[in-house]
């Protein structure tokens, strides 16, 4: 399998699951909420704020498609990288609030090495090619 396969399929595979992470949480935020590692949860109104990382969720999916979709590889690259600070910031967010620290690390850690080690796939797409270009013309 080549790269560009490969960083296709992890992005993919990452905008379905960031998109059914953050529908799950407009659907049902209080039976997912439990998921994410922290050891409570917002109760009556101050639920919505699980709405909200619903929103960022899907919307996070819907930007990884569209950036394939428009074939900006590079782009999504470059937005891969910055947004694997995202599960970083949820990490140390679970680990400051005395969260599970499997959920710290095996959830959140795992998502932002994936999500970046995918960004530095699709940037090294265009390093290849323009490498390859400048073989062919010597």
């Amino acid at each position: 399998m080549t790269v560009p396969r490969i960083a296709t399929a992890l992005s993919l595979l990452g905008a379905a699951l960031i998109l059914y992470v953050g529908i799950s949480y407009l659907i049902a935020p209080e039976a997912t909420a439990p998921g994410f590692g922290l050891p409570a949860w917002p109760s009556g109104d101050a639920v919505a704020f699980l709405n909200l990382k619903g929103v960022r969720d899907a919307v996070s999916g819907l930007v990884i498609l569209a950036l394939l979709a428009t074939k900006q590889r590079f782009a999504l690259g470059v937005t891969l990288l910055v947004t694997a600070l995202v599960p970083v910031g949820d990490m140390i967010t679970v680990l400051s609030w005395n969260g599970s620290t499997a959920a710290a690390f095996g959830v959140h850690g795992f998502t932002a090495v994936v999500v970046a080690l995918t960004g530095i796939l699709l940037i090294r797409e265009r390093r290849t090619a323009s490498d390859q270009r400048v073989a062919v013309a010597a």
